[in-house]
């Protein structure tokens, strides 16, 4: 990316450098940066954006005489991308998606069940990394061509406090999640399997970190 080849060590040539790095899921990489637009186009600080496997990364960095005078400036800059696009924001820096949700289910006192069919288990698997997973993951059931229904009565079974359901669907599908203020669903469309796969692994992660961030 240019970022890396041109700007960057440019910036690193004097003086102080400071950086943000803004994680967002939900939306793409095209809109984050129409909806950016002018943010995108300065000098100073500079902002970039990068697709990833966790969504898009938003880095803001600024060089200035003082670290104070640059971290002022990267904060100016946060604050703004967060005007604008702070519903999709899940993190910052070092943060994974796994240790947010870890984060909020620890908060409240919830443990999750997983019943996955279209995610074909990537979410059990992507939580499940996450360090001291076992004290708010119950557990998953991992289903082929399982319906909501089926997957919601085997996921129960694992006695949680939140259920996250991946059904199948041949171009369509949705992700459901149950606690105990309610359920909420998002519903997708997909091209292929794999990209049914990689998009309820997406989904269900940001609807669960939505609801469970929710006040």
């Amino acid at each position: 990316p240019m970022w890396e080849g041109h700007i960057e060590p440019t910036l690193v040539s004097g003086g102080v450098l400071r950086w943000r790095t803004l994680k967002l899921l939900g939306i793409g990489e095209s809109a984050v940066e129409e909806k950016l637009d002018e943010l995108v186009r300065s000098t100073s600080p500079t902002v970039a954006t990068y697709a990833k496997n966790d969504g898009v990364h938003v880095r803001i960095a600024d060089k200035a005489g003082a670290a104070s005078a640059a971290d002022a400036n990267v904060a100016r800059v946060e604050r703004e991308i967060r005007a604008r696009l702070g519903e999709y924001v899940w993190g910052t820096d070092d943060e994974t998606l796994g240790s947010v949700i870890g984060g909020a289910l620890t908060k409240r006192g919830w443990r999750l069940a997983l019943g996955e069919s279209l995610s074909a288990g990537d979410i059990t698997r992507t939580l499940a990394d996450v360090p001291g997973a076992a004290a708010w993951l119950a557990g998953s059931v991992v289903r082929i061509d399982a319906g909501d229904a089926e997957l919601a009565r085997d996921a129960r079974a694992l006695r949680a406090d939140v259920l996250l359901l991946t059904p199948a669907g041949a171009t369509e599908s949705e992700v459901h999640a149950i606690t105990p203020a309610g359920d909420r669903r998002m519903p997708f469309r997909f091209r292929s399997p794999a990209d049914g796969r990689r998009r309820a692994l997406l989904s269900g992660l940001d609807l669960l970190r939505r609801v469970l961030l929710a006040d």
